[in-house]
């Protein structure tokens, strides 16, 4: 299994999905994001993979760290489950990626079973491509 980790984030890969979750509660500011995205980068060894990104360590996610991941933050993915603590910020995070669609599948739950579950949905589904 391998594996990376920082000061407040971990990665491991686990039967063939990417899992991340915070140390600690973490400010989402563009140093922070640009060490998430380098970090995940490290853990996919040069491979595309299927996320399940556990939100629920972000305190605050500034504009300036969104724009950042939202430009650079698609390299080595397949698709991105991510795990939210509501209900509300999972709608959110739904109806705004139908708008504005982007480049890596992208879908916000509330369980992580549901989460893996849509992962593996859609590995397989690239797979018979």
């Amino acid at each position: 299994m391998k594996e990376a980790e920082n000061d407040f984030m971990k990665f491991w890969i686990e039967d063939g999905i990417l899992y991340s979750e915070f140390k600690k509660p973490t400010v989402g500011t563009l140093e922070n994001i640009k060490a998430i995205i380098a970090l995940r980068h490290e853990a996919s060894a040069g491979e595309k993979q299927y996320w399940c990104y556990d939100f629920g360590g972000i305190k605050t996610f500034d504009k300036v760290a969104r724009d950042y991941a939202d430009e650079y933050g698609q390299d080595y993915l397949h698709a991105c489950a991510v795990l939210l603590n509501s209900h509300i910020t999972k709608f959110i995070v739904n109806t705004f990626t139908l708008l504005k669609k982007p480049v890596v599948p992208l879908k916000g739950f509330t369980k992580r079973e549901d989460a893996v579950n849509w992962l593996l949905e859609m590995k397989s589904n690239n797979e018979k491509l």
